[in-house]
């Protein structure tokens, strides 16, 4: 059986290695574009504060897929097309045809780059690929004034990461908050957070980027600000091209639809990781959050039934975090303004409680947004900033919604109590008695 995986990052190798692993067989030939796999693009904003080389945000190197697990490895080879029978790689300048009877896609997702004048100037990055951090790392050794555009999960933690460099940083966004996905109560500690460190412009939508060769300035709707680097970080899009080629249709959210086998429309083609749409668990509709632990399980799940297996891949919470430098930011499920889109009644409640007894030392704030059915008192989402076990907290929420908790499981929940690490009343505790049961 000949196997062809177009895609060498989370997705694709976890389906590749199930694949070997249960048909060892078979041919399994990974086509991956860079020089990296298993690699984890979300490290870059830590490779340029932290000055390590890119080729650590790789989990796993090349030689353990190819000499451990047997997996036929093919490193800066781009597949340039594609049908049902074959595909065409280019290979060392060179243009091979490779057979296939299964495939597997997992493309991954790429930046959007704006459409403004001046987005070709030299020094303007996106974060996409572990390479992007050497070349940024480089281009920021002279560079004073950074400008990033977007305060997603990149723009603030490349905020972090250059201020801590300590250049001069401006972050611009249209929105009125950062993290526009999170609800107001935590965009309003996040702001004030990176007010303290950075230039936080709100409310601006970018125009132009202007400079000779390279970036010298940044224009808004309100003012120009002086750039010897920009970061643009305002999302980005799934790589569908080659499923197209090969007639996979694409879903309502603009990525490849899969069922929940991750098996596409067409036969024998299954798609994994940021490529691919799935299911959001707590409403049943097609969503797509390009997030990493999923790529990784999506990619395991289509391994399996293409060797002959039966798993399903249950669908998503969006559960995610990220940090601006003490401050920890995480969420799951939904947020109230998600919830009431949805269709929802919901009840809110927004708490501020200490991680620890009041006597013990370094107790730290945390703030905690729950989002709860009003109706039948399912638990939907919750929101949480903090200075300590963000992490934790979120997962305890993530697990209930999956479990369908209400507020009252989750207050009876039989979580761990000792004065060095929670209170006797957690906050997860806390909020759930706040929503009431």
């Amino acid at each position: 059986m000949e196997i062809v995986v177009v895609g060498g990052g989370a997705g694709g190798m976890a389906a590749a290695s199930r694949i070997k692993a249960m048909k060892p067989e078979w041919n399994v030939r990974v086509f991956e574009a860079t020089s990296f796999v298993s690699h984890a693009p979300c490290g870059i904003p830590y490779a340029i504060e932290f000055d390590f080389p890119s080729d650590e945000l790789m989990y796993y190197r090349p030689e353990v897929f190819v000499r451990e697990r047997g997996i036929d490895l093919h490193l800066n080879s781009t597949v340039v097309e594609a049908d049902r029978e074959s595909i065409t790689v280019r290979e060392n300048g060179e243009l091979r045809d490779y057979e296939w009877d299964k495939m597997v896609i997992a493309t991954g997702a790429s930046p959007k780059v704006p459409d403004v004048d001046g987005i070709d100037l030299q020094n303007i990055f996106t974060a996409d690929l572990p390479p992007d951090a050497d070349r940024i790392r480089k281009a920021a050794k002279d560079a004073e004034n950074v400008v990033i555009i977007g305060s997603g999960y990149v723009g603030i933690e490349m905020a972090e990461a250059f201020s801590s460099l300590k250049k001069k940083v401006t972050v611009i966004e249209m929105a009125d908050l950062p993290l526009p996905n999170f609800d107001r109560e935590i965009g309003e500690i996040v702001k004030k957070e990176m007010e303290r460190r950075v230039d936080l412009r709100l409310g601006e939508r970018l125009e132009a980027f202007e400079g000779k060769e390279r970036v010298e300035r940044i224009i808004t709707d309100r003012g120009e600000y002086r750039a010897d680097l920009v970061i643009v970080g305002t999302g980005v899009k799934p790589n569908t091209e080659l499923a197209e080629q090969v007639g996979a249709k694409i879903g309502k959210t603009g990525a490849v639809e899969v069922n929940r086998r991750m098996e596409t429309s067409v036969k024998d083609v299954y798609a994994a990781g940021d490529v691919a749409e799935t299911e959001h668990i707590i409403t049943g509709k097609k969503v797509w959050i390009p997030l990493a632990p999923p790529g990784n399980k999506m990619g395991y799940v289509a391994g399996v039934n293409m060797a002959g297996g039966e798993i399903e891949f249950p669908g998503v919470l969006g559960t995610q975090i990220t940090k601006f430098y003490d401050l920890q930011i995480g969420k799951t499920g939904l947020t109230e303004r998600e919830a009431v889109k949805e269709g929802f009644s919901v009840k809110t409640a927004f708490i501020t409680a200490n991680t620890k007894v009041h006597y013990y030392p370094r107790a730290v704030k945390t703030f905690i947004k729950a989002v709860k059915d009003a109706e039948t008192n399912r638990v939907l989402g919750a929101q949480i900033a903090g200075y300590e076990m963000v992490a934790m907290r979120t997962n305890v929420f993530s697990v209930a919604i999956q479990a369908q908790f209400t507020t009252r499981d989750l207050f009876f929940s039989d979580l761990v109590y000792a004065p060095p690490f929670t209170p006797i009343w957690d906050p997860v505790t806390v909020s759930a008695r706040v929503l009431k049961f």
